[in-house]
């Protein structure tokens, strides 16, 4: 059993997109209504938003606060607050602000309002480190730590892409030292490990899309979880020595930080291989000292003391400095083990840890190689994304252990998939849907844009240039099957419909095949391309849709057969809608009721896409005579504008 205490701070979060409006109200709950706004010209265009805001109750700004919180320029802000009798501080910025604030309310006894606009994450803990001489000490008190943190997403969408990486691995190096600090326990090991996957998987997708806002929320969310992690346990090595780095050498906070974290956790980690280990796995990677270094180069970021403007010949006084105070730390700090550290930080070594079997430091030699080899590649994406491949599949042969005819096996799966695919038959696109791969990209994609219908994977058997359908038209042409009238409306997502929609519409029959599977069949059928018209309407008779086994008679079919799952989908209806100026939208409608909806075998059903395909018997919308039941669908697709398009 795993003894131990955890204590929570009383720290007011509100977290989300234009948050900032509520700033006055957070204001007001506090009991104030004199502000002090802190800022620095950086951050300049957010600090007028506040200022927008709270309007009358700022009664004085100060604008100057300076990275490591030197103690000279804390005297010149109380002064300011003073001279107007300011009754609450209200920050804007990144760690340098955060960091004014709670040198002032140490001071004051004042309450803080903090809005980040980087990941810092000092903003949740009490925690303050001041610069005086030369020198940086760090202080904790229940009287630091800010009472409203206000979280806007908004307020990080202009921080520049370097400072975004390393304002987050910055974040990231308190999520890892508070793995193995002494008061560790499991509410902050679930929150630490979580801000380092967040992080891991963010921080990619804001380099390829710096306006990516899922990104930009997940890296603010894991920087609210590592700050947190900072506020409630030690920090050992890595802290202390970005301290020493930053308060006597006067290097940039951030960067310092992105540049040690990996190599202070390859000096720890044969005294923490449990923490590393869990690390290893959040990161995705085999190492994870080395995985770190990895991930901040491919992100572009920092990775050497000597390009942060550290002198070679001051890294002994630095080891002096780090090891002169003792200080909670898995492994001993020694001078020499220290300089050593900063040595290799200086001149940006990939590190490396003692592995336990010599093997595993080949496989390791290896895997570095075969990344290195992509470091020529023009595509900076397409470089991180061969990277990522090669280190989580050497990590998934390494860590099964994977036999010679094991991976004979696999690469004769793969050889049969690829010899058994065709123009009418995908089995690399069966092979994605059915490991549920397929859905994941299609969940990542949706997240992007969270008002619109959601998406759904696009499946092996759609073909280019359906037959134009028109309004009211049949693209069943005739083939048998309970009649299904489709009346269907496609709006943006403010409700304005959408013209000129083009939209194309295939599915299977009634008994579980695509036109492309019946080669009896002349020409295509239960597929159509149709316009909305003016009032984004647009109507259509075709046939109710069935479940149906994917193809299983290729090396898919056998997968699902040696695992014993089935290979049906549940009944449904495919959508590609295209409109000039809007995001295309791939999605299926489900029949409610219908077989295998709780099963689906490729895991594309979503509960917003199951719907009623309402029975009906009588007279039909357009007059249509049908003798028996017939089917009704109506529904409203909310697709979303691009940002640079027209809307209509």
């Amino acid at each position: 059993m795993r003894n131990f205490v955890y204590t929570s701070h009383p720290s007011r979060i509100v977290f989300g997109t234009g948050t900032v409006s509520q700033v006055h109200e957070e204001v007001e709950r506090l009991g104030c209504s004199r502000v002090l706004l802190l800022s620095t010209p950086s951050v300049a265009k957010a600090a007028a938003r506040v200022r927008d805001v709270l309007g009358d109750v700022i009664v004085a700004e100060f604008d100057g606060a300076t990275m490591h919180t030197p103690v000279e320029v804390t005297e010149r802000a109380l002064d300011v607050l003073r001279e107007h009798s300011a009754d609450c501080l209200v920050a804007v910025g990144g760690g340098s602000t955060t960091g004014l604030a709670k040198a002032l309310a140490l001071r004051t006894d004042l309450p803080q309002l903090i809005l980040p606009t980087t990941y810092a994450g000092s903003e949740v803990t009490p925690v303050l480190g001041e610069t005086q001489d030369g020198r940086k000490t760090t202080v904790a008190s229940p009287a630091i730590l800010p009472e409203t943190v206000v979280y806007d997403v908004e307020f990080t969408l202009g921080l520049p892409v370097g400072l975004s990486v390393t304002s987050a691995v910055n974040a990231m190096a308190h999520a890892v030292e508070a793995l193995y600090a002494p008061q560790a326990n499991p509410v902050i090991d679930a929150m630490a490990l979580d801000a380092i996957a967040l992080s891991a998987r963010a921080l990619p997708a804001l380099v390829a899309e710096p306006s990516d806002t899922a990104a930009r929320a997940d890296l603010l969310r894991a920087a609210w979880l590592a700050g947190t992690c900072l506020g409630s346990v030690g920090m050992g090595l890595h802290h202390k020595l970005c301290h020493t780095l930053g308060g006597a050498f006067d290097l940039a906070h951030a960067a310092t930080h992105t540049v040690i974290l990996p190599h202070a956790m390859a000096y720890n980690a044969p005294a923490a291989r449990e923490a590393m280990s869990r690390i290893a796995d959040a990161l995705g990677v085999p190492d994870a000292p080395s995985g770190m270094f990895d991930l901040i180069t491919s992100l572009g970021g920092p990775t050497s003391l000597r390009e942060l403007g550290m002198a070679e010949a001051d890294l002994p006084q630095a080891a002096r400095l780090a090891v002169a105070t003792p200080y909670p730390n898995p492994r001993e700090l020694t001078p020499t083990g220290i300089e050593s550290l900063l040595r290799d930080a200086w001149q940006g070594r990939r590190p490396t840890v003692p592995a336990a079997h010599g093997v595993v430091s080949d496989v390791e030699r290896l895997t570095a190689q075969v990344v290195e080899s992509f470091a020529d590649a023009p595509d900076p994406r397409g470089r991180q994304l061969l990277s990522d491949l090669v280190r989580h599949l050497h990590h998934f042969v390494t860590s099964n252990d994977v036999t010679e005819s094991e991976w004979e096996q696999a690469i004769d799966f793969l050889t049969r998939t690829g010899q058994i695919s065709t123009s009418t038959r995908q089995e690399f696109v069966l092979l994605s849907d059915t490991l549920g791969v397929s859905s994941i990209v299609d969940l990542l994609t949706h997240s992007r844009t969270p008002q619109t219908t959601p998406s759904a994977v696009l499946g092996p058997f759609y073909t280019d240039g359906p037959p134009e359908t028109a309004q009211g038209g049949d693209i069943s042409q005739g083939v048998a099957g309970t009649p299904l009238w489709a009346d269907i409306l496609i709006t943006d997502t403010d409700g304005r419909p959408v013209p000129d929609a083009v939209t194309d519409v295939w599915q299977a029959n009634k008994d579980g095949f695509y036109d492309v599977q019946l080669p009896e069949l002349d020409g295509p059928v239960l597929r159509g391309r149709l316009r909305t018209d003016a009032q984004g309407r647009l109507r259509f008779w075709t046939t109710l849709p069935a479940e149906y086994p994917i193809p299983d008679d290729g090396p898919v079919g056998q997968l699902l057969q040696a695992v014993e799952r089935h290979p049906y989908r549940a009944p449904h209806l495919h959508f590609m809608i295209s409109a000039a100026g809007h995001q295309r939208l791939v999605t299926q409608l489900f029949v409610k009721g219908g077989h295998y909806i709780d099963s689906d075998t490729v895991f594309g059903v979503k509960e917003g896409l199951i719907v009623d395909f309402t029975p009906q018997v009588g007279p039909t919308p357009d007059g249509r005579a049908v003798d028996g039941e017939w089917r009704s669908l109506q529904f409203t697709f909310r697709i979303a504008r691009l940002a640079d398009g027209p809307a209509h």
